[in-house]
């Protein structure tokens, strides 16, 4: 995990600094001798997540980023906010994409603290159930469609931020990386249009054989200990990510990363009841092996599945 720190009071070390955490830009301010700007960014391999507070008015003019951006307002207003065909302004708990990855973008921070949240487009492609690797999956609106979307998204990135990134023994283990990307991209897709295409196709359909889910279900264990996506399962078992989605459907009733999710947990229950309490063995640590980063969930499935919370497993051991 990476972390740096930014606090500044001059406007040319500001814009030095912001084109190279960000892109290449320019920016401006009307009081140039008040201008402080304070940036805390923690980050993984294929996101990072920035808190920013601008005590001034800056206006700001952009070069494409190439990743997703997400911004979260907490606290003054984002204005004028220009992109290709597209101009608003943002206040407090809104949830936006400043633009797509392919396309710069103006406007003007007044007086604000925020969020920005970057990620790799590719991550979209890799979970969404439609993906086509030839045709990589983009979002089409700059605002998530409901306030109930946008609140899951927040707290998303909230979670991600105080409870993954600010642990650096969490946020390093690799499956801790990958399945924290992947639920964040997931979430992405959920609130924002997209262009994922859920349903499968004739084609898919013809694909979604029991000898195509065998395959899948091989990788999946021979790979629950590694960083593993939708995509990768799909490409193990030489099928598309849509059609290998509607044979977990058709013949399990499930999809592939809930599926991953269950061997998992069973690796999980297995180091539970052969862990040494008195070695300092936790929980917490036994679940992050596995890829789960979120404790509460974690203990929610383990109960659904053994009838038990994981802390009465692990005392028995």
């Amino acid at each position: 995990m990476d972390t740096l720190t930014f606090d500044s009071r001059d406007l040319e070390t500001t814009e030095d600094f912001l084109s190279r955490a960000y892109a290449r830009m320019r920016i401006g301010s009307s009081t140039p001798a008040s201008s402080r700007a304070r940036i805390e960014r923690s980050a993984i391999s294929s996101l990072s997540v920035d808190e920013l507070a601008l005590d001034f008015e800056m206006s700001y003019s952009v070069t494409p980023l190439g990743r997703i951006c997400l911004c979260v307002v907490h606290e003054g207003t984002v204005r004028d906010h220009e992109f290709q065909g597209v101009r608003d302004s943002f206040g407090p708990g809104d949830v936006v994409l400043f633009a797509p990855p392919d396309l710069p973008y103006s406007g003007r921070i007044c007086n604000a603290r925020y969020n920005i949240t970057l990620l790799e487009p590719a991550l979209l492609t890799q979970v969404a159930a439609g993906a086509d690797a030839e045709r990589p999956v983009r979002l089409t609106g700059h605002r998530p469609h409901s306030a109930a979307a946008a609140r899951h998204l927040a707290g998303t990135i909230a979670h991600l931020r105080d409870h993954v990134l600010s642990d650096a023994e969490i946020a390093d283990q690799p499956l801790i990386a990958a399945t924290a990307a992947q639920h964040l991209a997931a979430s992405v897709l959920a609130a924002f249009p997209n262009t994922a295409l859920a349903e499968p196709t004739a084609a898919d359909r013809n694909d979604a054989r029991p000898d195509i889910l065998r395959r899948a279900l091989s990788y999946i264990d021979d790979h629950a200990d590694q960083p593993v996506s939708v995509a990768d399962i799909a490409a193990a078992a030489h099928v598309t990510a849509r059609a290998l989605q509607y044979a977990f459907r058709r013949h399990l009733g499930t999809t592939p990363l809930a599926h991953l999710r269950r061997v998992r947990l069973a690796q999980a229950h297995h180091d539970l009841v052969a862990a040494d309490p008195g070695s300092g063995a936790t929980v917490t640590a036994i679940a992050a092996r596995w890829g789960f980063h979120h404790p509460g969930r974690f203990s929610a499935h383990y109960r659904d599945a053994y009838r038990r919370a994981p802390h009465e497993t692990l005392n028995e051991g």
